[in-house]
């Protein structure tokens, strides 16, 4: 089954791009942590796709592809913030954080530690790595793969015509804004599909994670693999 995957980075505007899709009459998960999700939503952003879209190629064949860039000095002062917030859950050895979020993040933030996520040069690394390896990727796919800054003019219409869609709209409504990460949360919407089953994850998602991942840290997420496993 063919499915949309909106693989930027957190903090590129994956919460405004799946509030399009529902608009657009699309199912839509942001983050998707049990089969079951992947099974309901055709679209689907943030954890794990952002790191797992190798994988995800693999196991579901014709999908879309949408990369979200956003310019370098806005995302660093977002993510630092964003990881701050979430160090201490991912980095304990005693819970905190699912292990799909904890894989995704410590794989695409590698060696992460509050000193490297102050550092502006460690960040802008992992951030030109994740694009050039999306870019390197689906080089010469045009037709399965967009690459969109939905900060600029004409970013939405892009979106819509490398889907075939229609829509009166023009632009993409601006969410999770100032450093606030709750804005889907707070979206009722009848195609909004849940990442959790009331909580629950499944340790095994429906694709091999680890058939075609760069693996950054080879320890941990071999351990977070055993995890799944077990």
């Amino acid at each position: 089954m063919s499915k949309i995957f909106i693989i930027g980075l957190p903090r590129t505007g994956t919460t405004s791009v799946c509030h399009a899709f529902l608009e657009l009459g699309i199912t839509t998960a942001h983050t998707a942590y049990t089969n079951a999700c992947f099974e309901n939503a055709s679209a689907i952003a943030d954890t794990p796709i952002f790191n797992d879209f190798k994988a995800l190629d693999i196991h579901y064949p014709n999908s879309k592809f949408i990369y979200l860039e956003r310019e370098l000095s806005a995302w660093l002062a977002s993510i630092k913030q964003l990881l701050t917030r979430m160090h201490t859950n991912l980095t304990r050895g005693d819970g905190g954080f699912n292990i799909h979020i904890k894989r995704c993040y410590l794989n695409t933030f590698s060696e992460l530690s509050l000193n490297n996520i102050s550092d502006d040069s460690y960040l802008t690394h992992c951030y030109k790595t994740h694009f050039n390896d999306a870019q390197t990727y689906f080089n010469n796919r045009d037709n399965d793969f967009l690459s969109i800054d939905i900060a600029k003019p004409e970013s939405y219409k892009k979106l819509c015509n490398f889907l075939a869609l229609k829509s009166d709209k023009t632009d993409f409504e601006k969410m999770n804004m100032g450093g606030k990460v709750t804005a889907w949360n707070d979206i009722k919407h009848p195609l909004k599909v849940e990442s959790t089953a009331k909580g629950r994850i499944d340790k095994l998602l429906p694709y091999k994670i680890f058939k075609s991942n760069t693996l950054k840290s080879p320890a941990l997420l071999f351990k977070l693999y055993r995890t799944c496993l077990n």
